[in-house]
């Protein structure tokens, strides 16, 4: 059944992803993004593909209060702690933000209230927030969308281009 072989296909992909020196990295790239949010997400042209996604939406200020925080937990120098901290918070937290972010009134509060000696945990029920309105809302209509369904079919065809028969 199709489903046997799709299944057979993600382990064998599983398997020699890491081990053979003839796999594929660009083959199905696309189409994986599908597997969940985070898998676009560390890929750079999925992140790539689905910021200019939510740009069309008008939506790209989570994708990047997203990085920003991704960023910031990676920094190391106490000065930078507090500078990025404020950055992010006059950036997407701050009421009229330019970039700001849809978060509840007890998560925007307890940012404020701790921004003046911010750690580097400050944003995570934020970031959390941001990502899962993302993985439900955003990820889904992405992956609906003309604009990933056409990244799919030219990759499919530029694969067939590129078929060798031991892979």
């Amino acid at each position: 059944t199709s489903y046997h072989r799709l299944h057979r296909q993600k382990n064998h992909n599983a398997i020699f992803k890491d081990r053979c020196c003839f796999h594929r990295s660009n083959a199905g790239e696309a189409m994986a993004w599908s597997e969940s949010v985070d898998t676009l997400l560390a890929n750079k042209d999925g992140l790539a593909a689905f910021r200019t996604f939510l740009k069309s939406e008008f939506s790209e200020e989570n994708v990047e209060f997203w990085l920003a925080c991704e960023d910031f937990k990676k920094t190391k120098s106490s000065t930078k702690i507090a500078s990025k901290a404020q950055r992010i918070y006059s950036d997407f937290i701050q009421a009229d933000a330019p970039k700001e972010i849809n978060i509840d009134f007890h998560t925007k509060t307890h940012i404020s209230w701790n921004i003046s000696e911010p750690t580097l945990r400050c944003f995570d029920d934020a970031q959390r927030l941001i990502y899962s309105l993302m993985a439900k809302d955003s990820f889904p209509r992405f992956l609906r969308s003309e604009a990933y369904k056409e990244l799919v079919k030219k990759q499919q065809n530029g694969n067939q281009k590129r078929w060798l028969p031991f892979l």
